[in-house]
């Protein structure tokens, strides 16, 4: 029996979603996340090392815990989109799209025909339980979710006409690489940067999809939610191990070195 997307579900009910980001590269760390208690968990496959494999491992190794599972290709190839679909990924988040044409592409791979052009080969295919699923052709376009992200002028510029793409599910919008794009690189919770993305919110929620952002302070999470995101990315893998192993260490060494300048 094709796997519902629970995921795609919870976009249409009135709770925000909370994801946590994954890009250490280790099924582990994969595990420990996704059994945290966040509603959805992003691999991410563009700025993580990751591989075709190394992210089938991921969705493999999440797989028993009550989350969903979000996939972050490195970018919206045709090709990339029927190989990330094939191993089990059902939601993708495209990056870097600035055109509804870029969106109706994206679409387009990710669907089968007559809708889109996705390639079949259920017979190799972890989604279709290697064919053995006799419902998944029929069910698999329903059950994919399509986010595309924005994340440049040229994409806020854009942003109405790329919500409006048949087929996109929801738009996410990326604070960093805008912040950047905006003249505020390295401060993605400046106030201009903020207003854009809550401006954004609105041209999406006008097209009656689903807005989504990253946010890594309660007070931006707090805001974003309050300005209609519906699903909203809390924290990094990698920068809360950074984060933690770095005050822990303070607690230590930095006492050492104070006792040892005082002469103990």
């Amino acid at each position: 029996m094709t796997k519902r997307n629970q995921f795609k579900q919870a976009l249409q009910g009135t709770k925000t979603q909370f994801g946590l980001w994954q890009g250490i590269p280790d099924t582990t760390v994969a595990e420990i996340g996704a059994g945290a208690g966040f509603d959805w968990v992003l691999i991410d496959a563009e700025h993580g090392p990751f591989d075709v494999r190394s992210v089938m491992a991921h969705l493999q190794a999440i797989e028993p815990y009550p989350v969903s599972a979000v996939v972050r290709p490195v970018e919206g190839s045709t090709a990339l989109i029927k190989q990330l679909l094939d191993i089990g990924a059902q939601t993708l988040l495209v990056p870097m799209v600035d055109t509804a044409e870029q969106a109706k592409q994206i679409v387009a791979a990710s669907k089968y025909p007559p809708v889109g052009c996705r390639g079949l080969g259920t017979s190799m295919a972890r989604a279709a339980n290697w064919n053995r699923d006799p419902d998944y052709l029929s069910n698999a376009n329903d059950e994919i979710c399509v986010i595309v992200q924005i994340e440049t002028m040229l994409g806020i510029e854009n942003i109405e006409s790329i919500a409006e793409v048949k087929g996109v599910d929801a738009v996410f919008i990326g604070p960093s690489d805008l912040s950047a794009a905006m003249g505020h690189i390295g401060n993605p919770g400046h106030p201009d940067v903020v207003t854009a993305i809550e401006r954004g919110f609105e041209a999406i929620k006008q097209a009656g999809k689903s807005a989504g952002v990253l946010a890594v302070t309660k007070e931006l999470v707090e805001k974003y939610e309050q300005a209609g995101a519906k699903f909203i990315g809390v924290g990094v893998d990698a920068a809360l191990l950074a984060n933690a192993t770095r005050q822990l260490a303070a607690e230590y060494i930095d006492d050492a070195q104070d006792e040892e300048s005082a002469g103990y």
